[in-house]
């Protein structure tokens, strides 16, 4: 098996994930230390899975990023928190974070 030249490596999906994320909510730069890469599983080589979060919360975001280093533009979010729960967990975080979050517990 030989690889694509063009082909990229999970650093890069990784990379390439957090910024169409991050870009994605507009999220200023000095903000983004919120957010954290959790996890990267391969898609063989189609390319890669990234999965991103906030530390300390359960919510996720999976954003596949193809071997072309062109995100899906249609990401993935879960969370185990109910959008008729309550939001007194996001309470430590900057405002406009915390309505993201909930903006996405709603449309799950």
């Amino acid at each position: 098996m030989t690889q694509d030249k063009n082909a990229i490596n999970s650093a890069t999906a990784e990379k390439l994930a957090f910024e169409f994320l991050t870009n994605e909510w507009n999220v200023p730069p000095e903000d983004r230390d919120w957010f954290t890469i959790v996890s990267t599983r391969t898609l063989g080589e189609d390319g890669f899975d990234v999965e991103i979060g906030i530390d300390g919360f359960p919510d996720r975001w999976l954003i596949e990023v193809y071997d072309n280093g062109k995100c899906e533009p249609y990401y993935e979010f879960t969370s185990p928190i109910r959008d008729s729960e309550t939001n007194s967990d996001l309470d430590d975080l900057p405002d406009w974070i915390a309505q993201v979050l909930i903006a996405e517990r709603k449309h799950r």
